[in-house]
């Protein structure tokens, strides 16, 4: 990139050839290392001994825990951070104007985007990537799950955490020994057009990030080049229409190494054109045990021997959930493992850090934050909460993530947050985005597009309140026995759990 000519950071671009190797990058600085994402590849980057280091704008768990690999980390980001690096790494959130980009390029580093990092590693694994505007997070940490307790030591690369045992959490990248390599294929700029995964899993391919693609022709046409890139198989979920239509319009050759999945029989869904079908049913979850049942139909294509009715018990709740293990355990299956091993080790998932996490019980009031930001996932959240807590009062808090995506789907948030009982809605977290650009979107854009959804008024069922620190409170102060409050958002919300079971405890009498 020459320092004569204007700073072009194009995430769709390319950098590597599949020869290349993580040793080729020298010493490399991430850009903003702290993100979910950035601090994933960094750790795994440092484990294949790469002389890694970045910079962030404040100090955070991810960054604590990659100084505790020995990786610097700079707090501010300024132009002397990157002096001894040879290769720097930014995201989609990081503009040209960013002090270390500006100073990369006039000393002619290498600049390179995330994507190109992943697609790096991605060289002589077998990678699977799990691409969707809902789901990624979940089952690419279900299939990392599945491989790391059948005895396998993948690669992964997930842009969150994932729940352990007795309430500890377990970063999402590990560098293993295998020669599998889970990833999170982020479709949000384009960038996941330049994987070549072995297994590219599609869990849907509803509209979203339009703000890039312009329109959902570009956004399907996206998922259908990405499909086409997969050198085995690609495994798409059949119930989510968009995802169906991705598949219909897959190169008559693409469609004979695919396998779709989904509750829909064969018979409901249109000529597959040679793909497998694997069939879930799925049975209500009976109250109070926690468990998830179904049965997986695999078929000869995907066990490479006999058909199979696979059972599987899931403690993550929700049919969304298992289609998630549908694709997952495929996946799985097609990689060599077992489906009764697979089925096994997807039983013990508590989830994904974030996703439907029980946080609490203060006097039998339940506290679960999940990171929920799109109504597709937020009505999906709130069913899986009738079946999980059918006979109980469902309260939300939700925190808006972006004021354009609040702008856009304000009906169609209020309509997903109707399925709850009570609603608070949140000042709105603004991530890349600003508020002077968006004047007229306020928490009160989602509670006034409620209007006439429910019987009730919308004033009596949903309400806004800017400080999500009050809302907690209030919350808090007229939940009852048996109640369930779920804080839901992708952006700082999850902070409100602890206030809400300290607001529970100084005021348990109002639970009686």
């Amino acid at each position: 990139m020459s320092q004569n000519q204007p700073i072009v950071l194009d995430p769709t671009h390319a950098s590597f050839d599949a020869a290349a190797r993580p040793a080729d990058l020298g010493p490399t600085h991430f850009i903003g290392i702290g993100g979910a994402g950035m601090s994933v590849l960094a750790e795994m980057l440092n484990a294949e001994g790469v002389s890694v280091d970045g910079s962030d704008r404040e100090r955070s768990a991810k960054t604590d825990r990659l100084e505790s690999l020995g990786i610097t980390v700079e707090f501010g980001q300024r132009a002397e951070n990157v002096a001894s690096a040879s290769t720097v790494v930014y995201s989609s959130a990081i503009k040209p104007s960013n002090p270390e980009i500006v100073a990369a390029n006039e000393a002619g580093l290498y600049i390179v985007h995330r994507s190109d990092i992943l697609a790096l590693l991605m060289n002589g694994k077998r990678a699977v990537t799990v691409a969707g505007a809902h789901g990624k997070t979940t089952t690419s940490s279900m299939l990392a799950h599945i491989l790391v307790h059948t005895g396998a030591d993948p690669s992964y690369a997930i842009g969150g955490s994932i729940q352990g045992p007795d309430g500890t959490t377990l970063d999402g990248g590990h560098a293993g020994q295998g020669d599998v390599l889970v990833a999170e294929a982020d479709e949000s700029d384009g960038s996941f057009a330049k994987y070549h995964p072995t297994i590219a899993i599609i869990t849907n391919a509803e509209a979203d990030h339009l703000d890039h693609y312009g329109d959902e022709a570009h956004y399907r046409a996206a998922f259908v080049n990405h499909a086409g890139h997969a050198t085995g198989h690609v495994v798409i979920c059949a119930d989510d229409p968009d995802a169906l239509a991705v598949f219909q319009a897959l190169p008559a050759d693409v469609k004979a190494h695919t396998v779709v999945y989904g509750t829909t029989p064969i018979e409901q869904l249109p000529d597959l054109g040679g793909a497998a079908h694997v069939w879930i049913s799925s049975e209500q979850e009976t109250a109070g045990t926690g468990v998830e049942r179904l049965t997986l139909h695999l078929p000869a294509a995907v066990t490479s021997a006999d058909a199979v009715a696979q059972r599987v018990e899931l403690k993550v709740p929700g049919i969304h959930n298992a289609r998630n293990a549908a694709a997952a355990i495929t996946a799985a299956v097609l990689l060599g493992v077992s489906p009764a091993d697979a089925a096994q080790a997807v039983g013990t998932f508590l989830g994904a850090a974030r996703r439907f996490q029980v946080h609490g019980t203060v006097k039998q009031v339940t506290v679960v934050d999940d990171y929920a930001h799109h109504p597709t996932e937020i009505a999906a959240l709130l069913d899986a909460a009738r079946r999980r807590y059918p006979q109980s009062t469902v309260r939300v808090i939700f925190q808006p993530h972006l004021f354009s995506r609040t702008k856009f789907f304000a009906h169609e948030f209020a309509e997903a947050l109707a399925k709850a009982d009570d609603v608070i809605v949140t000042g709105i977290f603004p991530a890349r985005e600003k508020q002077e650009d968006f004047p007229e979107i306020t928490a009160a854009t989602i509670v006034d597009a409620a209007a006439g959804i429910k019987d009730a008024a919308a004033g009596e069922w949903i309400q806004p309140v800017e400080d999500m620190g009050l809302a907690a409170r209030m919350m808090a102060m007229r939940a009852h026995h048996g109640d369930v409050i779920f804080t839901v958002g992708a952006g700082d919300i999850t902070d409100m759990d602890q206030v809400l079971l300290t607001a529970l405890e100084a005021h348990r009498e109002s639970c009686e």
